[in-house]
């Protein structure tokens, strides 16, 4: 009888011990799905706040998106700027897309011009956009394009290819610790949203 008994006991004790396990797990699991969601929410309340920590900071390497007019009044012949130009593709876009040079030197408050290549490798016509950023980030705001390929959409036909120019000079009041800018090209399919 007291074997019994002892069963009784060790029962209530395990059905009181799973229980409490039970509802710490309940609780584990709603905090977790809490947390899935606050994160979630985060996710997309970056991109809004990295458009206004950019805005305030100057940090972006977003460039003008619109042509300026070319203001410099006289060029910096005492300092040279090296300007390099990177091009890549989006995923799915079958072009070619380079500069015809890799890199130039500039004067600050110098005019320079100079192309890109591109030719459509698809076997139908493809409508593309450039899209640029400069970096370091804070060298965007004196980096000014007075004309430029990527301010348009550019529709090339299956087969051909073209060069696009970009005109562009580097501000006279580039911080002095900035001797190179890299100015890269992100080549998007925009076919389906120009249509």
């Amino acid at each position: 009888m007291s074997i019994n008994k002892h069963k009784a006991n060790i029962n209530i004790s395990t059905n009181t011990t799973s229980s409490t396990n039970i509802n710490n797990n309940n609780k584990t699991v709603k905090k977790l799905l809490l947390v899935v969601v606050a994160m979630f929410g985060f996710g997309f309340a970056l991109v809004p706040l990295y458009d206004v920590f950019c805005d305030i900071t100057g940090l972006n390497g977003k460039t003008n998106d619109t042509a300026v007019a070319y203001t410099a009044s006289s060029v910096d012949k005492t300092r040279t700027v090296k300007v390099q130009f990177i091009t890549r593709n989006a995923k799915g876009i079958p072009w070619e897309f380079e500069p015809v040079i890799n890199e130039i030197n500039v004067h600050p408050g110098e005019m320079k011009l100079v192309s890109f290549y591109a030719k459509n490798n698809a076997s139908h016509d493809i409508v593309g956009q450039a899209v640029p950023s400069v970096s370091p980030g804070l060298a965007a705001n004196y980096f000014h394009k007075i004309e430029c390929f990527c301010f348009t959409q550019q529709p090339l036909s299956a087969g051909k290819d073209i060069e696009m120019s970009l005109q562009f000079y580097v501000d006279l009041e580039l911080p002095t610790d900035i001797n190179t800018l890299t100015l890269s090209y992100t080549l998007y399919d925009i076919t389906e949203k120009s249509s």
